[in-house]
């Protein structure tokens, strides 16, 4: 027998569960929200599934959906994965567009996110951007991914992680039968060449002369990129950098975790080389502008380009991060320092308990000592070394004059 009619799901007022019969209550919370739950119990376990609002969905509807959820359970079903069912599945392009909405919030890198979708609306939407999630298989993943294997070796790897992360997100919410078939997509593609690319990275012994050669013309680009030399910094780090993550007095610079590649802030000890660099830059200040090395736009840091086209229009054949390169190579072929010291000025994840201590204290100094011995091992003929300790042992090569 019913116990509930069209109008006591419209005047009812008391708060909390109403029963209709056959599973089906009308909730009332305490804020006057009205919804529909349809109670079911199989094998000793009770499960409750929501059925919509009760002002959206009338009494009517919402007993035969409530049939319609019992008939599940008692075939064996899911009631969850079965309603996505009659509600409609989603295409390939409509469940990317609700999976990078999720993901991209925990993605820093804007690159990224805009990498993120072109390489799929370039190589996967032709394809399979209006196909139903369902209806994706193994060889029509693998369809797309010969395209682009061996012409686009490591697009064509990350294209296939981002289709993989799609279909199990369909997976996971009852749109597909099975997780992605990565791995039958991936049979038959050759064996993609063996190419370990690295950033290029001037010799450490021609370090002195380049910066005599940069000095020769002042531009926020070429102290952006004298900067990120001296502190053996990401050049994205140097362009975000702003007044307030610096400390002259205290001689650190203190880069917040949001601004790290590892997500955790990190403090650069700043050598006297680094410090002349800032005060030049507070006499190149812009009045309002919060960056130390802005670009042209107001308020906006310089762009990704401007460090990379100093380096074009020297004709020198590096990249601004491969001078990370050079810093780790003359630390460890031409100094006593330890490797973990080195690890820590450059931001790597030293894997122990012990890495907050390399931030402060008497191990953040011997990083200072380090940094400073670098300085003076950059600026060679330019000024005269300022070093301490006696970590530093005669290079195996010497600067150019």
């Amino acid at each position: 027998m019913k116990r509930l009619s069209a109008t006591s799901v419209k005047t009812e007022n008391r708060v909390g569960r109403h029963g209709d019969g056959d599973g089906l209550f009308l909730v009332i919370g305490s804020n006057g929200s009205r919804s529909w739950v349809c109670r079911v119990q199989k094998d000793g376990r009770r499960r409750d599934f929501g059925l919509g609002s009760a002002v959206k969905v009338p009494l009517a509807r919402a007993r035969d959906m409530s049939r319609q959820v019992r008939s599940w359970v008692e075939a064996g079903l899911d009631p969850r994965h079965e309603r996505r069912k009659v509600e409609g599945i989603p295409t390939f392009r409509e469940a990317t567009a609700t999976v990078y909405a999720s993901h991209s919030k925990s993605w820093r890198n804007a690159k990224h996110n805009w990498q993120w979708l072109r390489t799929l609306e370039m190589f996967v939407y032709p394809r399979l951007g209006d196909r139903k999630v369902s209806e994706i298989t193994g060889p029509l993943i693998h369809d797309v991914l010969a395209e682009i294997w061996l012409t686009k070796p490591e697009t064509a790897r990350r294209v296939r992680q981002r289709i993989g992360l799609v279909l199990d997100w369909a997976f996971s919410k009852g749109y597909r039968d099975s997780e992605a078939p990565i791995k039958a997509a991936s049979k038959g593609l050759p064996r993609q060449p063996k190419a370990t690319k690295h950033h290029a990275a001037m010799p450490y012994s021609a370090i002195a002369a380049f910066l005599m050669k940069l000095r020769r013309l002042e531009t926020m680009g070429r102290l952006a990129l004298e900067f990120a030399i001296a502190t053996a910094a990401r050049s994205g780090e140097v362009r975000g950098a702003t007044w307030e993550e610096i400390d002259l007095e205290a001689r650190l610079w203190t880069i917040p975790g949001d601004r790290m590649k590892s997500g955790r802030e990190h403090v650069v000890t700043l050598s006297d080389h680094a410090c002349r660099i800032l005060r030049r830059c507070q006499e190149l200040r812009v009045e309002g502008q919060p960056y130390i090395f802005y670009g042209t736009k107001p308020g906006q840091p310089m762009s990704d380009m401007t460090i990379v086209k100093v380096l074009r229009d020297m004709g020198e054949p590096y990249t601004p991060h491969g001078f990370r390169s050079t810093f780790r190579d003359w630390a460890s072929e031409t100094t006593d320092f330890p490797d973990r010291i080195a690890e820590a000025a450059l931001a790597h994840v030293v894997k122990d308990k012990t890495e907050a201590a390399y931030r402060r204290g008497p191990l953040l100094e011997k990083r200072r000592e380090m940094m400073a011995a670098w300085s003076a091992y950059c600026l060679g003929p330019i000024s005269p070394p300022q070093v301490s300790g006696s970590q530093v042992r005669k290079p195996r090569e010497t600067c150019p004059a």
